[in-house]
């Protein structure tokens, strides 16, 4: 299909039941279609937003282009669970419906007030010479489910000094007094976040900028969250136009976060370096939300912006992580699988060894839908996994002592995926020993290290036969102890 500024631009209301159901079709029939993923029923999906737990809960939306798996009208789409891991469809949450937001939904969040959800957005027009107008805006989800919208946005346009690449508002309380924080992008483009504050969240003041660190960090900061793990404040934001440092910024668009101290009288958040958060090639716009017994719980776009994936000929893109929780060691944010996923474990497979320069192909632990728990010691060279392996194709993931180095590899992974962009990615790592925790669905791996020191995501689209699993020893010899769960929907 060729994609007009006119079909990027429509709404959902103007789809007919034919085209739902050619759609639907043709998503149905993809052999990429995730199994424990939130996906998209079709079309496009992109950021998590409203991240929020109400009324017993979670509540999730995502960005949405119903019609294609490109990047057009947003809308919101609205999916809920109780425990994290099954998710009921909720259908469209919030659409395009004034003047303002005539070009779309963006990104926002979700906060709780008198018993309602408030739920914070970017409005996107643009005027008859395309360019930008960003506005803030909110509508209301009440306990049955019903959206009352605001008519008029919040925050009508960006500050003087900053252009119109204005948007992804984070709001949070601190004692009676209700912030927002916004990413944006300088008249001499560069990064950084804005701050509001109201005591009702309906009038805004403009504060001015975060102060940090980091004056010159990118161009954009896009969806920024602030929260607190272990009373330690944590800033985490997706900066846009990161050069790439050694094996540090390598996709795209890169997400990470600063630890540190927010002081909010002065407005300023003091902090140490910028950490990446995800050292695979799909990870971007995280959004997280507290949980009722306090974990700090992450959602990410399994995604990025400016790339085409082999699943668009089906008419549908994207999906979004696992569920995280966050915690802090050693002055690093780690991310671990939430607990509730063990729900999902089906039967269970084992096997304990050793090779020594050789493979060996795992006959019971083939698969496209399973949780692998690896630990394996390498005495010195290179051991590790082939996954989703076939006739000529395979996922590596190794490690290698003398590199110090753990390395994905998806050059012979199936469809290839931005390969201007590379086909490894690869993380310091300076032990022998490794323990590994690897979620496979249908087209995704998720890979955490030593609980969640480093993590690796990556989208794959091998065959529907490419379902096995290999261990292998390059000249040397390697320790095994491996468990298997399958998964099912």
């Amino acid at each position: 299909m060729s994609w007009t500024r006119a079909t990027r631009y429509r709404h959902y209301c103007e789809m007919t039941e034919v085209e739902e159901q050619e759609l639907l079709e043709i998503v149905n029939n993809s052999i990429w279609r995730q199994k424990f993923h939130i996906q998209p029923p079709y079309g496009l999906l992109n950021d998590p937003n409203g991240f929020t737990f109400y009324q017993g809960k979670y509540h999730l939306f995502y960005q949405w282009f119903p019609f294609g798996p490109v990047h057009g009208m947003k809308h919101w789409y609205h999916v809920e669970s109780e425990d994290l891991i099954h998710w009921q469809e909720k259908g469209l949450g919030i659409a395009p419906e004034y003047e303002h937001e005539s070009h779309g939904i963006f990104s926002g969040s979700g906060i709780v007030k008198d018993d309602l959800l408030y739920l914070f957005y970017t409005a996107n027009k643009r005027d008859q010479d395309w360019n930008r107008e960003s506005s803030q805006s909110f509508t209301v989800m009440d306990k049955h489910g019903k959206f009352t919208k605001q008519e008029e946005p919040v925050i009508p346009k960006q500050p003087e000094g900053y252009t119109a690449n204005f948007r992804d508002p984070k709001v949070w309380k601190n004692d009676n007094i209700f912030y927002m924080i916004i990413g944006a992008e300088r008249e001499n483009h560069t990064g950084c976040v804005l701050i509001y504050k109201s005591v009702d969240l309906r009038n805004w003041s403009f504060e001015g900028e975060l102060k940090t660190n980091f004056e010159n960090f990118g161009y954009m900061w896009e969806c920024p969250d602030i929260f607190q793990i272990d009373g330690k404040d944590v800033l985490l934001l997706s900066p846009q136009g990161l050069e790439s440092e050694g094996d540090f910024y390598q996709n795209v668009h890169n997400s990470g976060c600063f630890i540190g101290s927010l002081n909010i009288e002065e407005y300023s958040f003091q902090s140490g370096g910028f950490q990446e958060l995800d050292a695979g090639f799909d990870f971007y716009a995280p959004q997280t939300t507290q949980a009722p017994d306090g974990r700090q719980i992450l959602i990410g776009w399994m995604g990025l912006p400016d790339i085409t994936y082999p699943a668009d000929k089906d008419m549908w893109a994207n999906c979004l992580t696992i569920p995280r929780e966050l915690y802090i060691k050693n002055n690093k944010v780690y991310q671990s699988p939430v607990k509730e996923l063990e729900e999902k474990r089906g039967s269970l497979t084992e096997w304990q060894g050793k090779l020594s320069k050789e493979e060996k192909y795992l006959e019971n632990f083939s698969g496209k839908t399973y949780e692998l728990v690896c630990n394996l010691k390498v005495e010195d060279g290179t051991g590790g996994l082939k996954l989703r392996t076939g006739k000529e194709e395979e996922t590596l993931l190794y490690l290698d002592t003398e590199l110090q180095k753990v390395v994905l590899d998806r050059s012979n992974s199936g469809e290839p995926v931005a390969v201007d962009y590379g086909t490894i990615r690869q993380a310091a790592y300076t032990d022998n020993k490794i323990s590994l925790r690897i979620f496979v669905d249908t087209s995704s791996i998720e890979i955490f290290v030593n609980d969640g020191e480093l993590v690796f995501t990556t989208r794959i689209f091998p065959q529907e036969e490419s379902q096995g699993v290999k261990i292998f020893a390059d000249d040397t010899e390697v320790s095994w102890d491996m468990k298997k769960w399958e998964y099912g929907d």
